[in-house]
């Protein structure tokens, strides 16, 4: 059996974050996407190809995905051809997120969609379509998923993440003053063993 194991980053990241997860997979390929686009609408587009085309070359492809990665492959109708996902700090209530996105930058949505587009003093522009098309396209997930979140994400509340869990059916384990962002020793030391205490229940042998 082909096995292949998809890395979709998030914001900033990078296909060739991939690596890290090479040794967590001795049985399979493991590579990750570079998508070129930044909306939900063209994005999940990107992803579904590529995942359409992986397709036809293996027998099981997992998923990781982190961040706003994992909600662009929500949004790509991938579904049917995921085994299972792991996510890593997953967005998963970007109109949330976007209102509060809004509230830090005291816009309103009165505002925003009378301007369209509006740049904020954190490096995120508001965007009124952005809004409508997440509003008009709710999450639907179907994949058994694995989460992993930290205690301390600045993005997605303990409230969200669990609500999200449970609606999904999801697996969710928190690490205590574990970040938005897992990259110290320790916070890698306990994502490694995260991926491999649920690699058996994800991957067929």
């Amino acid at each position: 059996m082909k096995k292949l194991v998809l890395y979709i980053p998030g914001k900033g990241g990078c296909a060739g974050e991939s690596e890290h997860y090479k040794p967590l997979f001795p049985e399979c390929i493991v590579i990750g996407l570079d998508y070129q686009t930044f909306t939900p609408w063209e994005t999940g587009k990107e992803i579904r190809e590529a995942v359409t085309k992986m397709n036809t070359e293996y027998d099981c492809i997992t998923l990781i995905a982190n961040s706003i990665g994992a909600f662009f492959s929500m949004n790509a109708g991938i579904d049917a051809m995921i085994r299972g996902a792991f996510f890593i700090s997953p967005i998963v209530d970007m109109e949330k997120l976007i209102f509060n996105m809004m509230s830090w930058a005291n816009v309103t949505e009165k505002e925003l969609e009378e301007r369209g587009v509006i740049p904020t003093s954190f490096g995120e522009d508001l965007s009124w379509e952005y809004l409508c098309y997440v509003r008009e396209h709710p999450v639907c997930w179907t994949v058994p998923t694995r989460i992993l979140y930290g205690s301390r994400d600045n993005l997605t509340s303990h409230e969200t993440i669990n609500a999200f869990a449970k609606t999904h059916s999801a697996e969710l384990t928190v690490m205590e003053e574990g970040e938005h962002w897992f990259h110290t020793d320790e916070q890698m030391r306990f994502l490694d063993h995260w991926i491999i205490e649920g690699r058996s229940s994800t991957l067929p042998s």
